[in-house]
């Protein structure tokens, strides 16, 4: 394992994740599916309290930064955790104090 302090490009991109991370419904999307379920955007939609079209939005951000995965059911796409060691990042984070 290469040290972060000695890996600029790394912390780069550890960077770009967090920033990724860095949103509120994005936070509570990763929270859902920590919880080991895959969803769509329709049932994140309902969960979340928040319409398909801002769900989406959201995800496309996750997807990108290579957070999550979607797996294609019929003619939607249920999203997934791309890595399980997110699981216990959304742990950590709700664990953390107020």
């Amino acid at each position: 394992m290469v040290r972060l302090t000695d890996n600029p490009k790394r912390a780069e991109q550890i960077a770009e994740m967090l920033k990724a991370l860095a949103h509120p419904l994005r936070i509570r999307i990763l929270a859902v599916l920590s919880e080991g379920t895959q969803e769509n955007v329709t049932g994140l939609g309902n969960r979340l309290g928040v319409s398909q079209s801002i769900v989406s939005q959201q995800l496309r951000i996750l997807h990108t930064h290579g957070l999550l995965v979607g797996v294609r059911d019929g003619s939607s796409v249920r999203y997934a955790l791309a890595r399980a060691r997110l699981r216990e990042l959304v742990r950590y984070l709700e664990e953390c104090p107020d």
